[in-house]
């Protein structure tokens, strides 16, 4: 799909069709509009440091809605739209942002793992996941993903190398951005690809158009389907059109020329473009739609302020059980009345 909303039939996938489409797309505003609310939050001192999506709901709503039910995401710590296409809770999605313990308690049945700041170290969990299910013998995969400045660290390496030599269902999407912070891709590294990073690691590494919902759909669905046979690299050429984090200033390292230009392949547009010319959307429907969502994204954030967090979560919720250790931090500081 070109920055018109303009697509080449041939290439679109069988089992994509105008329904999926539209469901798509409301996927796509949900993903913006709870990015905007969240970020308002954190201006108002409402919520803790953020990681602003805008501009990348392609990567994440194009990647999830190629995953099977069975399949398993590994997150870095910009992946929203994946958390709510798979039904993640968006009250325990504010929660989270808003600095709260229990907000990063994955609920029972969900198949991905909480945020990850540090950088790149998901990826070596990712690969423990494929590894455990191919020696399960389970047919399911482990999306991963990382930005382009994580290509540079050695877990980033260690992983796609362990992944390469077991065949691993691993799918390690680079959402390039084209910055790391303040860092541009250009001075990230000298390859001309960072997909071609893979060929290293003896995988199957493929190159996409970031704002493409369909060209990331197609990417990933084939990898899943591959994945049995091993590994896949995808990196997504996307721009990151916001800030890295509300703690950054991003005029300070670059111009409102370069954001401009990128905006005018914004992702969203070009399905909105879309969905409008085959008359599947109008107006009338974005109006409504808006409205439906921002009801939704109240009701979360009225639940999230409204909840009292439990001290106790900070203990209960680090490992799958409790160590004799941490039962004994727990017990001493009950003892001492912590909870009060």
């Amino acid at each position: 799909m070109d920055e018109n909303g303009n697509i080449d039939a041939s290439l679109l996938p069988g089992d994509v069709d105008d329904a999926k489409m539209v469901s798509m797309y409301k996927y796509m505003l949900l993903t913006r509009a709870l990015d905007a609310k969240i970020l308002s939050l954190q201006r108002q001192g409402r919520a803790a440091t953020y990681a602003p999506s805008l501009g990348e709901e392609a990567v994440h709503i194009g990647a999830a809605f190629a995953m099977r039910k069975q399949d398993f995401f590994v997150p870095n710590f910009r992946q929203h739209g994946m958390y709510i296409v798979r039904g993640f809770p968006l009250d325990r999605f504010v929660l989270y942002w808003k600095g709260v313990e229990e907000g990063d308690a994955i609920p029972k049945g969900f198949n991905g793992l909480s945020v990850s700041v540090p950088v790149s170290t998901q990826i070596p969990h990712g690969a423990g996941i494929a590894y455990a299910f191919k020696y399960r013998k389970q047919d399911a995969a482990v999306l991963t993903f990382v930005g382009d400045g994580g290509t540079s660290e050695g877990d980033f390496y260690e992983a796609l190398n362990f992944a390469g030599v077991f065949k691993l269902p691993l799918i390690t999407i680079i959402e390039n951005n084209q910055w790391a912070i303040s860092q541009p891709r250009s001075r990230q590294t000298a390859a001309k690809t960072l997909a071609q990073k893979g060929i290293a690691a003896g995988i199957s590494c493929v190159q996409v158009d970031g704002n493409d919902m369909l060209a990331v759909y197609k990417a990933v669905r084939d990898a899943i389907a591959n994945a049995k046979n091993g590994p896949t690299l995808i990196e997504a050429v996307t721009y990151r059109l916001s800030m890295h984090t509300t703690s950054d200033d991003p005029t300070k390292y670059r111009t409102d020329a370069d954001v401009a230009a990128w905006q005018k392949k914004d992702p969203v547009a070009r399905v909105k473009a879309y969905l409008a010319g085959k008359k599947q959307w109008d107006d009338a429907m974005e109006q409504k739609t808006a409205e439906e969502q921002q009801k939704q994204i109240d009701d979360a954030v009225a639940k999230a302020e409204a909840f009292k967090p439990d001290p106790r979560s900070m203990f209960e919720n680090v490992y799958s059980f409790m160590p004799e250790v941490l039962k004994q931090e727990e017990d001493a500081a009950e003892s001492a009345n912590f909870w009060r």
